[in-house]
């Protein structure tokens, strides 16, 4: 298991190493970076006071709150079971409860449906797990970036090392790879102790080579 799990925590120390020593520049004439002032639990706090929501975000009726984990938080929101599923399943729990901060993509159950057939459980098979942790990680990001800091035309590198585009149009919030219709963001903002999740209405799977 330790064995398994090593690659994929080298690679996520070496992209959060990266995301502390460059910033990611939009494909407009505007630059914007995927580090974000706000990585101290302190700053989490001000996160939650500059989108006038300190008492949590609601989500399936429940509050998510910023004294929890992204992954604590997930638990009580029922609308995104199949994801905390699948993050067991990819050995990821500990990753995700880990101080961070990330960014995380969060698909709702709704939209793991939207996959073939037999997508869902293929990814579940043990033997895939590599293949599994591969796709969630492409729905994280190393750092911390509320709504305001998602810009149209940015890219984002996200833990399994591919890019992520954001798109923003008539106020909607988008991200997809660049090829394949984005996913929409749901609910915005979800500020956990370590990082800050956006639920979308898409799996993301990276570009096709």
């Amino acid at each position: 298991m330790k064995k398994q799990f090593a690659p994929l925590l080298a690679a996520l120390a070496t992209s959060l190493m990266l995301a502390s020593c460059s910033s990611e520049t939009t494909t407009t004439e505007t630059a914007t970076t995927t580090a974000n002032p706000a990585d101290s639990v302190a700053a989490m706090a001000g996160d939650s006071a500059r989108m006038a929501k300190p008492e949590g975000v609601m989500v399936d009726g429940v509050a998510m709150t910023a004294d929890k984990n992204i992954v604590e938080n997930a638990l009580g929101a029922k609308s995104v079971s199949t994801l905390v599923s699948a993050v067991k399943a990819a050995g990821l729990v500990e990753t995700l409860s880990g101080p961070g901060p990330f960014t995380v993509f969060a698909p709702t159950n709704a939209a793991f449906d939207k996959l073939p057939q037999g997508a869902v459980a293929g990814l579940m098979d043990p033997a895939s797990k590599a293949k599994l942790a591969g796709v969630l990680t492409y729905h994280v990001i190393p750092g911390r970036l509320v709504a305001a800091d998602l810009k149209d035309g940015q890219e984002l590198t996200t833990v399994n090392g591919e890019k992520l585009r954001i798109t923003v149009k008539d106020g909607a919030v988008m991200v997809g790879n660049g090829k394949d219709a984005p996913a929409t963001v749901q609910i915005a903002d979800v500020i956990s102790s370590n990082g800050v999740t956006h639920v979308i209405d898409g799996v993301i799977l990276p570009a096709a080579k």
